[in-house]
């Protein structure tokens, strides 16, 4: 029988369509999404959307004007962000810096000390900030004490006392005796005096140079030094780590001999 013979028991044909199976459908399919929806209902869609949008963008500007430093627009304007931003959108961290830092504040104490044989003498300058700088630079993990613990300090001193270093304010004494125990610690680190020698007194200064701008501005600021200087601070028994020498360490050891 030849393939092309006709009849129930003709050979199919390779290549040739299945009559057997059913006709491709050419059917569109149906509307998803908005088009779905008729024309009023499309016109609701985008107007929603368009309405999220613009409150969206609002938004992000308000608060964007509200962390941004002060500017005309803030200026005139900042009445309207603050009704936007308080209360529901406080925000308690800055964008930018609202001050940007340009200037080197070193830290720097010298001590008055008791040596073994009851010689008294002042020290040299100890610069702490160097000291903290030195640990830092180069350290992928440094500590919080070498980042923070004698900047803050300082900050906090300087914040709760005048010019002529008066305490303005309930704080100053907390201040005062907070910088004192970092820097006791601090000397009694560094050996100050020498062995055995007991830190007495101390007297902390500040000495601030201006960072330089940069070639191609034309800002001018001066490149001299201003210190800062702090009366001196007797020592107490509770301004000293535990472990080290008291004040009268020297005369007990004398008369326990």
């Amino acid at each position: 029988m030849d393939a092309y013979d006709e009849g129930p028991d003709a050979r199919p044909v390779p290549g040739a369509p299945d009559a057997a199976a059913p006709p491709h459908s050419t059917a569109a399919l149906p509307p998803a999404g908005l088009a779905a929806l008729s024309l009023p209902f499309q016109i609701a869609a985008a107007l929603a959307l368009a309405l999220v949008a613009v409150v969206a963008c609002v938004h992000l500007g308000m608060v964007f004007l509200h962390v941004a430093p002060s500017n005309t627009v803030t200026k005139q304007h900042g009445r309207a962000i603050d009704e936007w931003v308080y209360p529901e959108f406080e925000q308690n961290w800055k964008l930018f810096a609202p001050n940007p830092l340009q200037q080197n504040i070193a830290v720097q104490v010298r001590a008055e000390v008791k040596a073994t044989d009851g010689a008294v003498r002042t020290t040299r300058w100890y610069d702490l900030s160097a000291a903290d700088g030195r640990a830092i630079d180069g350290n992928p993990l440094p500590s919080h004490t070498q980042q923070n613990e004698l900047r803050r300090a300082w900050d906090f001193f300087v914040a709760t006392h005048d010019g002529a270093n008066r305490p303005n304010g309930l704080r100053g004494d907390l201040s005062e005796r907070y910088l004192r125990r970092i820097v006791v610690l601090r000397l009694d680190r560094a050996g100050a005096g020498g062995p055995d020698a007991v830190v007495q007194q101390v007297q902390v200064r500040s000495r601030t140079t201006n960072v330089p701008p940069p070639q191609w501005s034309e800002e001018q600021v001066s490149d001299k030094p201003v210190l800062r200087q702090l009366p001196w601070w007797q020592v107490a028994e509770n301004d000293r780590a535990a472990g080290t020498r008291p004040v009268n360490g020297t005369e007990t050891a004398a008369s326990a001999r």
